[in-house]
């Protein structure tokens, strides 16, 4: 039969061997128990703390969310675990033997415990610095994930399902507050013939570059420039009306132009050159994607039939 100093002393040696911080409190604060772990992470022994209150030693923890948590134990008799979101270093306990680094992060429980006919209360600290990083870590690794599953691999803009969401969501605005709302279509004239004529390496190297000056372009943060699909391109404009797109569509193709990037023999054209399309949102009619993208398309198809080269609206065709 063990005996009842024996019991105590095999209880205390446990908590001693626990990874995470044991303080138990009587009813009027005082700490009764502190283990070894606390011990090496405060720079303060049991013989030093015991009898003193908690908040004495720890005078910050004054109105705090661990106080708060320590009176619903020892008076309503409610468990509580206090808030990482909120206080993630609650204690000042850092690294075992180093006292003057970066707080630890912390997970804190207080539960009700009561002994003959005492009510005390138990405190557990947990050490989740390297959880909390990892976790931080994952979350920036899923960021980037989801931030590269937005972005075209070959020109580094952003693709095709970028836009189609932000053409939703822009849309969605447009109709909430009644502001314009301005679509680009833009398409590398005679793209095939280049590709024919240069081989398909260089071909990637004119795309990128084609849209990298778009990206250049659009000078503010909402603006959106986007591949749409082979040598196809995309910029949303919102907050833009229809004669202000079709100013910066202009800009756009001056400055491809401007380029004098070599073109193939058999292009209509010796550099290289776009035709644009624009269209903008209207409540009453192009209201939604795929209104707006199809009257996009359609003054793209009119400014390829009018010769290449050239911005045309939507509505209006300037072929013969």
């Amino acid at each position: 039969m063990i005996s009842t100093d024996t019991s105590f002393d095999l209880a205390a040696g446990a908590l001693n061997l626990l990874d995470c911080g044991v303080i138990v409190l009587d009813g009027e604060h005082r700490i009764v128990l502190w283990n070894r772990w606390m011990t090496t992470r405060s720079g303060r022994s049991s013989t030093r703390v015991c009898g003193q209150s908690l908040f004495t030693v720890f005078a910050e923890l004054r109105g705090s969310r661990v106080e708060a948590a320590v009176l619903a134990a020892l008076v309503d008799g409610n468990a509580r675990t206090v808030s990482q979101g909120l206080e993630r270093a609650p204690f000042p306990l850092r690294e075992a033997g180093s006292f003057d680094g970066a707080r630890i992060e912390q997970a804190v429980t207080v539960s009700p415990l009561r002994e003959g006919g005492a009510t005390l209360c138990m405190i557990e600290i947990r050490d989740v610095s390297g959880t909390i990083d990892r976790e931080r870590q994952l979350l920036e690794h899923a960021e980037s994930l989801r931030a590269r599953s937005y972005v075209d691999g070959l020109t580094g803009i952003h693709n095709r399902r970028y836009f189609d969401m932000t053409l939703d969501r822009e849309l969605r605005r447009a109709q909430r507050n009644g502001g314009p709302l301005s679509l680009l279509l833009m398409d590398i004239d005679s793209f095939k013939a280049y590709n024919d004529h240069f081989g398909h390496q260089q071909g990637d190297t004119c795309l990128i570059t084609v849209a990298q000056a778009l990206a250049a372009m659009l000078k503010r943060p909402a603006d959106v420039a986007a591949r749409y699909g082979g040598e196809e391109f995309a910029a949303i404009l919102p907050d833009t009306t229809a004669e202000q797109a079709a100013g910066v569509a202009e800009a756009i193709r001056l400055d491809v132009a401007k380029r004098r990037l070599a073109h193939a023999p058999a292009a209509h054209k010796d550099h290289v050159t776009l035709s644009i399309g624009v269209a903008s949102f209207s409540k009453d009619g192009l209201n939604e994607p795929a209104l707006l993208i199809e009257a996009a398309d359609k003054a793209l198809y009119a400014a390829k039939r009018g010769g290449r080269d050239r911005v045309v609206m939507a509505g209006t065709d300037p072929s013969p």
